[in-house]
């Protein structure tokens, strides 16, 4: 089932980033999803084990950047290696959010988030955030969509 699952639904590609203080991190993510209007909500859902999920209930805040669809080796760099153990943004260039969350300037858009609700759903978190602000960088660009033959 779950082979059907990653073929027949479409997702895009982010990397979601927070801060704590000096500690930051990102992560790969595919299950973004807006969820209201008003106000303007969108969730991401984290495993519990993940570094991000550990940063982001501490900050209460983090930003979605949305890859372009050049942008595969990116989202490795994001998704195979714990930012525990390395930073994952060193050499990158990004700035800041009016939330702290580090943005990559190179993304197709971002969204900047406080974190409004969590929710347990089985072995993930959903993480809904209000947008704070929400941007697009290189309007000529086009989104990644998760293709798992480009992960796996």
């Amino acid at each position: 089932m779950q082979d059907v699952a990653f073929a027949a639904l479409v997702h895009g590609v982010y990397v979601v980033t927070t801060r704590v203080g000096e500690k930051i991190n990102g992560m790969t993510a595919a299950w973004v999803s807006q969820v209201s209007l008003k106000p303007l909500l969108v969730m991401v859902s984290i495993a519990p084990p993940r570094y991000t999920h550990t940063l982001i209930m501490e900050s209460g805040s983090f930003a979605i950047n949305v890859l372009t669809r050049d942008q595969v080796e990116l989202a490795k760099r994001f998704g195979y290696k714990s930012g525990r153990t390395i930073d994952k943004l060193a050499g990158l260039e990004t700035f800041a959010a009016p939330s702290g969350a580090p943005v990559l300037p190179q993304a197709y858009a971002y969204l900047d988030l406080k974190l409004v609700h969590t929710f347990a759903a089985g072995d993930h978190t959903l993480f809904v955030g209000e947008v704070l602000e929400a941007k697009i960088l290189h309007p000529e660009s086009r989104p990644l969509i998760f293709k798992k033959s480009d992960f796996f």
